[in-house]
């Protein structure tokens, strides 16, 4: 058998084909690359109402869908839409791409029920945060502790989400974005297949802690899927998960919601977890970095990437406000015949990646 023919068989094999790019959008609209190895900005000029509102959207809305799983994140600047014009759309991509029919948008489990925006719509607000801040405590001097993927709580969590920022700093609470398919690319051969058969618990115990200092009653849902219900907020997912858009592994635990690896003693979990945590927040290499304009957009894929945002700003005098649409994909799976990223796209493995193959090619 040819490598061509074990390719070919192996693809069919997969659980879920990948989509590929359609490439509709490039003939319209520029973007280019922020970083290698994550981040596409478009340039000016695309609107999100004009894709929505399109005679070829679904075409487009596909093309981008598939460009945020591939790219992890995509930026588009000084977007002039409406909420609801935001969740049609984060809604779309997730359909567009197969996601479950019962999936809809997400309830956070502690969002505002009175909001004048409703309960589909997370604020993110520094005056919120300052509240917030109050109840968990002083916490942690690192802010690399705040590295996660959204809601990863829920039995079935996040594929896109979307970001739109209406008040901003004149300096800093940018937001970064790290790809967890890269992640995964820094592990040895034989530690990706020790990780591979793992899974680990996810907690948004945190939201509990605010339910009990009084600052909101946690929403028993339904919270925009039939499986996350309830007040518990607990959930087990594979450790490595299988992208269904690209058909690419991705590391899916060691920031956040993530409290321990299952199969391990928690001394292990806990030395496994940092390790994984440490090639995020070490390798600056995988990251992107975005500084926000006023009325700017982040779409992401929460399959395959983490976020943290930046509060290095004084939140007392200075306002950073925005709301976030959250779709909800599928339950997180691992395809055993799912390809990691490097090798889906030919990419040869990172600089000490290659050393350290090498090394094993030669005792081998």
């Amino acid at each position: 058998m040819t490598v061509a023919q074990y390719s070919a068989e192996k693809k069919q094999a997969l659980k879920v084909q990948p989509l590929k790019r359609n490439f509709s959008l490039d003939a319209i609209y520029p973007s280019f690359k922020v970083q290698p190895n994550i981040g596409t900005e478009f340039k000016e000029g695309i609107q999100i109402r004009d894709l929505i509102r399109a005679p070829n959207a679904d075409e487009l809305l596909l093309d981008l869908a598939v460009l945020i799983s591939e790219r992890n994140v995509v930026f588009l600047r000084n977007q002039d839409i409406s909420f609801e014009e935001q969740k049609e759309f984060i809604d779309r991509l997730g359909k567009l791409t197969g996601k479950p029919s019962t999936s809809g948008l997400h309830i956070h489990p502690v969002t505002n029920p009175e909001s004048e925006l409703g309960l589909e719509a997370l604020t993110i607000s520094s005056e919120n945060g300052k509240k917030t801040g109050q109840v968990y405590g002083a916490g942690t001097e690192f802010a690399s502790r705040g590295w996660h993927s959204d809601i990863t709580f829920e039995p079935v969590p996040s594929d896109y989400a979307i970001l739109r920022l209406r008040e901003v700093p004149p300096e800093g609470g940018d937001t970064l974005w790290a790809n967890s398919y890269e992640v995964y690319e820094r592990l040895s051969p034989a530690f990706q297949k020790f990780l591979e058969g793992l899974t680990a618990t996810h907690s948004g115990d945190n939201f509990k802690l605010l339910e009990k200092a009084g600052y909101r009653k946690i929403i028993a849902g339904p919270r925009g899927a039939p499986e996350d219900v309830g007040t518990d907020l607990t959930a087990v997912h594979p450790v490595i998960r299988t992208n269904p858009v690209t058909g690419w592994k991705s590391v899916f635990a060691g920031s956040g919601f993530t409290r321990r690896i299952n199969e391990l003693s928690k001394d292990e979990s806990d030395v496994v977890l940092k390790h994984l945590i440490d090639l995020v927040v070490q390798n600056h290499d995988l990251q992107v970095r975005y500084r926000w304009g006023k009325h700017d957009v982040a779409i992401w894929d929460n399959r395959s990437a983490f976020h943290t945002a930046t509060t290095d700003f004084d939140a007392d005098t200075i306002l950073r406000i925005g709301e976030r649409a959250t779709s909800l994909g599928e339950r997180p799976y691992f395809d055993p015949n799912s390809s990691s990223r490097r090798e889906a796209l030919g990419i040869a493995p990172p600089a000490a990646r290659r050393a350290h193959l090498a090394s094993l090619n030669k005792s081998a």
